[in-house]
């Protein structure tokens, strides 16, 4: 891990587009300021988590897939004979 030292109104750059600027200390909290190009994700660490674990939640596993296909299939209406032509 690097570990930089900033002072309120300096910043550091991540690659070349995103710019972590801190805003203000005060006591044991520090505001920052991220500067990012909208296709860069921001997000804090425990709202990343969250997202990941709905995300896990939402996948549907290949088994249950097909589990549900079937469950449609028996659903489907039963195709009637065809009626030979006259």
């Amino acid at each position: 891990m690097l570990v930089l030292t900033r002072r309120a109104n300096q910043s550091i750059m991540i690659g070349h587009d995103v710019v972590v600027t801190v805003l203000e200390v005060r006591g044991d909290q520090v505001r920052l300021g991220i500067k990012a190009p909208r296709s860069v994700d921001v997000h804090r660490e425990e709202v990343f988590a969250a997202l990941q674990q709905a995300n896990q939640e939402a996948a549907v596993t290949p088994g249950q897939q097909a589990q549900a296909l079937d469950s449609l299939d028996a659903l489907r209406p039963k195709a009637s004979p065809s009626k030979p032509d006259k």
